[in-house]
């Protein structure tokens, strides 16, 4: 499953598109703590949380996370939103707690995979 495919489920609104659509998905990854995150994200994982702010988007491109969730309509701040179109991070959204988000996204991975 690619980033792209989580255009086509309705709960999740794409708030910054970027040339990494096609990057595969491995896994999703739930956390708001940005120090674990940098430690144990995985590359090409969802990463689902709440911190729509310029370090959580440091962290997602150190670690090469493959995109955002930005749960329970989290945004990006300004700064933030320039930093994903600058560094090309797919970014969305949805009104969802993290678990769901990151359940849907598990399913989902079931159905392609």
């Amino acid at each position: 499953m690619t980033v792209k495919d989580l255009l086509g489920e309705e709960s999740f609104q794409l708030i910054n598109e970027s040339s990494q659509m096609e990057t595969e998905i491995t896994k999703p990854f739930c956390c708001d703590l940005l120090s674990i995150a940098m430690s144990k994200a995985p590359a090409g994982a969802v990463w689902i949380t709440v911190m729509g702010n310029v370090n959580t988007l440091a962290v997602a491109s150190l670690t090469e996370t493959a995109c955002i969730i930005l749960a329970e309509s989290s945004v990006l701040d300004d700064t933030a939103s320039e930093k994903a179109k600058t560094e090309g991070i797919p970014v969305f959204r949805t009104e969802q707690p993290i678990f769901e988000a990151a359940v849907k996204v598990m399913k989902m991975m079931e159905k392609k995979g």
